[in-house]
């Protein structure tokens, strides 16, 4: 009975190992099928198994390394691009707030650069319009016959002055031959009716007399014979009739007078065109845009043929000139000396002054920023020029109204365009941020 529990005790300690060596390898073979099988997942290749364990393990330590690698090299990549990246920006950012233009002496006065001190105040300026001398159409006159008729004579020259009733041409019509007949015929008819008088010859009889008269005075002088000329007509003898005379109705020089000898004229066709040019008339176009307002008697400068003087405004139309497309004020200019004359192109300069303050720069100061913002150049220091954005307002003649800057800043007036090429080359960006 020992003998037996002996041998099985031994039986069971030889066994024992066998089994425990067993169940490791079992183990085993399993993690390496298992670890195949993950291979697998990646890559599929041919040979003998025990080769393709192997080799799949080694590579699959290759890749578990690259990948760590990569993912570490695209971390450091990406902490340098967010550090550079970051750096780029900081530093465009700051070009684009601190962007100045520094320049010398030579280059200052090689571009012509002009600074000045930026005050508030009241700004006296001018607004200029292209204008033209007329003849004061209110005293003007056109001489032309009412009836169709021939010239005769003439007896006034172009650029003549004359006096009101001068004789200025001599005519012939026989429209106004039948006037005087019939005016020949009613006066002796009324001047018998008239010395009898009413009571005798009735009431009727005298005034169908009295009417013959006035109608046959009223037709005459419609064709333009003076009282003179009607009272030739009462004397005996008198046989020119259909001659008559048109005489000048006011003061003035001879502007036109564009007729021949022996010319047959028209009715209401001019012959003779006066003017009195002691004032004269200055028609002013101003852009159909232009919204300043003009009193009546503003003093105006009117530049003429080398000459200066003023004028007052009196009118303004209230139409856009359908050919100018302007705005047309007229203004009177006083001429006594006779400086100036109709036909004349003039400049007119209107003057105003700001009621109340104002910063104004001229406009050559101001330029176009890279964002398309209006932009001014402010000297920091000496040589130094940073731009501002600001705003627009008014136009003051030849300024403009500016906010966006404070009283007492130095702003270039000239040379704006220098200053703003010399900060474009200061700011190129060879990155393209």
């Amino acid at each position: 009975m020992k003998k037996t529990l002996i041998s099985v005790f031994a039986l069971t300690l030889l066994t024992a190992p066998l089994s425990f060596v067993q169940a490791e390898e079992d183990a085993h073979q399993e993690a390496g099928h298992d670890h195949a099988a993950s291979g697998d997942d990646h890559q599929e290749v041919t040979g003998e198994e025990g080769e393709y364990k192997e080799d799949h393990g080694e590579e699959g330590e290759h890749e578990e390394e690259g990948e760590h690698e990569e993912e570490g090299d695209h971390e450091e990549e990406g902490d340098h691009e967010e550090e550079g990246g970051h750096g780029h920006e900081d530093e465009n950012g700051g070009h684009e707030e601190t962007a100045t233009a520094s320049l010398n002496a030579k280059q200052k006065d090689l571009a012509g650069i002009e600074v000045a001190t930026l005050e508030s105040k009241r700004v006296d300026y001018e607004i200029y319009a292209p204008g033209e001398l007329l003849t004061n159409g209110y005293t003007s006159y056109h001489v032309s016959p009412r009836v169709a008729s021939v010239v005769l004579r003439r007896h006034v020259e172009l650029g003549e002055h004359v006096t009101k009733g001068q004789p200025l041409v001599t005519l012939f019509s026989e429209t106004v031959a039948q006037a005087q007949a019939d005016y020949r015929k009613a006066f002796p008819e009324w001047k018998r009716i008239s010395g009898l008088g009413r009571s005798v010859v009735g009431d009727q009889r005298f005034n169908t007399a009295k009417a013959n008269i006035e109608a046959a005075r009223a037709t005459l002088l419609a064709y333009g014979l003076n009282d003179d000329d009607i009272g030739a007509l009462k004397a005996s003898g008198v046989d020119s009739l259909g001659e008559y005379m048109l005489r000048a109705r006011v003061d003035g020089a001879v502007l036109t007078d564009e007729f021949e000898q022996g010319q047959r004229v028209e009715a209401g066709q001019p012959l003779v065109t006066l003017a009195d040019e002691s004032e004269l008339w200055v028609e002013a176009h101003l852009p159909a845009s232009s919204d300043i307002v003009l009193e009546k008697g503003a003093e105006a400068e009117v530049r003429a043929a080398g000459r200066v003087a003023l004028a007052t405004v009196s009118q303004e139309a209230h139409t856009i000139d359908p050919v100018t497309r302007t705005r047309i004020v007229r203004l009177e200019l006083d001429n006594p000396e006779d400086r100036f004359h109709p036909g004349m192109f003039a400049d007119v300069y209107f003057r105003f002054k700001t009621s109340e303050p104002v910063l104004a720069v001229p406009e050559t100061a101001l330029m176009r920023g890279a964002d398309g913002d209006w932009t001014v150049y402010v000297e920091e220091a000496e040589g130094e020029y940073e731009p501002v954005e600001v705003e627009l307002g008014r136009s003051i003649g030849g300024l403009r109204e500016v906010s966006g800057l404070a009283a007492g800043q130095r702003v270039v007036l000239r040379g704006a365009f220098f200053v703003a090429s010399e900060i474009a080359k200061g700011g190129f960006d060879p990155h393209n941020h």
